[in-house]
């Protein structure tokens, strides 16, 4: 239902509403995007965006959800744009960093805590699995394991059934344990195969 609201309202919602879920959005871009800059890009554009179409949002409702899906349309569109176009490389990035690698430079890097603290907590091959999923597991192991929606919320994000939900849920972790078998045995961890 749109309904429209003066500036002064819109601000409103959005600095009430909106904002104070900026930190969970950009975390939630990083774990998809796997790469900062285009991350922060992808939450400006969910933002813009989100302000652009204010009037559809109703107040007081999960604002959360609703960003979630505004960020998860835009990475799709965006997904699908970038694997249309030819590969490209960034010569003056690939001669900088060679550059720096040769004069010892290269290990004097800005540190993301937010990204240093998710990977101590789960570790590199955790991260690497949930990251190779295709983007629809990804994505749902995301919403559901990470951000903790309940399966109806994710389905009304996502735009598709709930029984979707769950079955994309059941065959995104089956990829994760049999991608993370081989780490799970290392850490002494064993899986029942009954459980599974």
């Amino acid at each position: 239902m749109k309904q429209e609201l003066d500036k002064t309202e819109k601000d409103a919602i959005f600095e009430k509403e909106f904002l104070p879920h900026i930190d969970s959005l950009y975390n939630f871009a990083i774990f998809l995007e796997n790469n900062e800059e285009i991350a922060k890009d992808l939450l400006q554009e969910t933002y813009l965006r989100a302000y652009k179409f204010i009037n559809y949002y109703e107040k007081g409702t999960n604002a959360k959800a609703w960003l979630i899906r505004i960020l998860k349309n835009t990475f799709i569109n965006e997904y699908r744009r970038r694997s249309k176009l030819p590969v490209q490389i960034d010569f003056e990035e690939t001669y900088q960093q060679a550059d720096e690698d040769e004069a010892g430079e290269g290990t004097t890097q800005n540190v993301d805590l937010r990204q240093e603290i998710y990977n101590n907590l789960v570790g590199d091959e955790i991260t690497k699995a949930v990251n190779a999923l295709p983007v629809d597991y990804r994505l749902i192991i995301l919403l559901c394991d990470v951000e903790g929606f309940k399966y109806d919320e994710i389905a009304k994000i996502i735009d598709v059934p709930i029984g979707t939900v769950r079955s994309r849920l059941h065959r995104a972790r089956n990829m994760l344990k049999e991608k993370l078998k081989d780490y799970a045995a290392k850490r002494g961890y064993t899986i029942n195969e009954t459980q599974a």
